[in-house]
Order: C-alpha cells, then structure tokens, then sequence
C-alpha cells in the first residue's frame, strides 16, 4: 500500500523530526487506521537508498498515521510517497 508523508509530528511549541505524520490511501477513519498499527514504513531516496520506520499509532480521525524511523528523515521527504509493508 502508498501513503504520503504530510508532516513532522508537531506541537505548539515542539518539532519531532523523527515522526512523521502519513496519509494512508484508501484509509479513511480512524478504526480503518488501527489495522495498521505496527506495520512497516519504506521510504525510498531519489537514488535508490532505503530508510524504513514503522507505525506507531493513529493521529486524528481521518485515518492518518504516525510513524517513526530511527535516524529521521531528510526534509525533502515531506510530501513524497511511503511504502507500507
């Protein structure tokens, strides 16, 4: 399945630049998205690298997602496409 990375996970005040807040396609509500939980994330660079992360829990009601990766991410990844497996 595709997804899309939207955002870092954020707050007021705060930046977690190893979270990522993905859109799933075809995921619509919020249990939809529990079904995914733990599942693993592949984000693949321009020149052929793999760096992977898993899902970690659900963010707001229309079945968005959270994953974390262990190093992060570079910036440009937001707005590119996932691999979930």
């Amino acid at each position: 399945m595709k997804g899309r990375i939207v955002n870092y996970r954020r707050g007021k005040n705060t930046e977690y630049t190893n979270q990522y807040v993905i859109e799933l396609d075809e995921v619509k509500t919020r249990d939809d998205a529990y079904k995914w939980l733990g599942k693993k994330v592949v984000w693949r660079t321009p020149s052929g690298k793999t760096i992977t992360g898993k899902i970690t829990r659900v963010h707001g009601n229309k079945g968005a997602v959270v994953a974390r990766f262990n190093k992060g991410l570079p910036g440009q990844a937001i707005g590119t496409e996932v691999e979930i497996k």
